[in-house]
């Protein structure tokens, strides 16, 4: 025995008596590794499940609240000092019903001219950022009431879940680079503050209004970069979460599409439906051409009609049949190989007889009638 035959009886032993673990391949086919279709994405969407970075929005928000205060600064002091100018005029009025009405009403007015360009510009950032994000969502699942929410386990595992985890590592990473910042920046700006000690008091407000708007920027720069990288974080976990698996894009497009075994047994009964009503047509054909197994086209030509039409036509087991139903309705089968070919393979059901073939059909036709003649005489 050659050492190659030892060799391959040796690992066949060896494979019998250690019996290697069987494998359940359908367990591979339930894992998530296809990405989610066109259809999948949208029903996420129209439940509200999206994309979308908070950090994002709450560092344009902030941006724009701040970029507003410094822009609008100088109006927004004017109408505090009314405001105040306002309420010590008024000290010395008598606290009567319409005193007190006028005074409120005042104090409305100042209060709405000085926060209203804040809070509109805010508005107006969250509501184009978020658009921007996740686009029009109205959905009214998430706010539907749900019995698993109350489950403590399924709390506990949201809790404990990759996700939450994640957002705790992204609010600790969040508070160590942003505190990082804000120290660099007070140690730098620390030298100043003696210097307000001999400052008015609008100069002072002026330096410390500038200090801390310039330390607000530099945050609001900090967090717009972490909020972009979250942003691009969220989208990918979003897909990530709603990858398929090779089961569930057959199950969608069995959905979508309609089951193959249905959509077949429709097609063979759309097919069974129009080939009764094309038999029924046949006792009121004129002539059946044949070649005289294979094929067979039924024709019919009355008066007004610019060519003879094609009633029924078949192949094989529909070819007997055709020709079965014509000798039953004693219709004229005529025997012309050439033709009944020709016919069969350019011409469908409903169509008149092409162009080239008017003298061979002419002939048969008028062959046909000669037949009839001679009957009746």
């Amino acid at each position: 025995m050659s050492f190659t035959a030892v060799s391959r009886q040796c690992c066949t032993l060896y494979i019998d008596e250690t019996r290697l673990p069987d494998f359940d391949l359908q367990l591979f086919a339930e894992e998530k590794t296809e990405d989610p279709t066109a259809k999948r994405l949208s029903d996420a969407h129209k439940k509200g499940q999206v994309a979308k970075s908070q950090d994002l929005s709450a560092a344009i928000v902030i941006l724009v609240g701040f970029f507003t205060l410094w822009n609008c600064g100088e109006y927004i002091y004017n109408s505090i000092t009314q405001f105040m100018a306002l309420i010590f005029t008024n000290l010395t009025l008598s606290l009567d019903a319409e005193s007190v009405t006028h005074l409120f009403l005042e104090t409305m007015i100042i209060l709405g001219k000085t926060i209203l360009p804040v809070m509109g510009a805010i508005l107006l950032a969250g509501l184009a950022l978020n658009y921007y994000q996740v686009g029009f969502v109205f959905s009214m699942e998430p706010l539907s009431f749900d019995l698993n929410r109350l489950n403590p386990i399924t709390g506990l595992g949201r809790i404990f879940s990759k996700r939450a985890i994640m957002e705790l590592f992204k609010s600790i990473a969040k508070i160590l680079v942003v505190g990082y910042f804000v120290y660099l920046y007070i140690v730098d700006q620390v030298i100043q503050m003696p210097k307000l000690i001999f400052m008015d008091l609008r100069m002072a407000l002026v330096t410390i209004t500038d200090i801390i708007f310039k330390l607000a920027f530099e945050i609001c720069a900090v967090l717009l970069i972490i909020g972009l990288i979250d942003f691009m974080y969220q989208k990918w976990q979003h897909r990530q979460e709603l990858k398929m698996s090779k089961q569930d894009i057959k199950d969608e497009f069995k959905q979508s599409e309609g089951d193959p075994q249905i959509k077949g047994k429709i097609k063979q009964k759309q097919k069974q439906i129009s080939l009764q009503r094309m038999m029924h047509e046949v006792p009121k054909a004129d002539v059946i051409i044949t070649n005289p197994t294979h094929f067979a086209i039924a024709l019919k030509y009355e008066k007004g009609m610019t060519a003879p039409v094609i009633i029924a036509k078949g192949q094989d087991l529909v070819a007997q049949r055709i020709k079965q139903i014509a000798r039953e309705a004693n219709v004229v089968i005529v025997e012309n190989k050439p033709l009944a070919r020709t016919l069969y393979l350019s011409a469908e059901i409903g169509d008149v007889v092409p162009p080239e073939l008017y003298k061979a059909v002419a002939e048969v036709l008028a062959y046909v009638y000669r037949l009839k003649k001679k009957k009746l005489a």
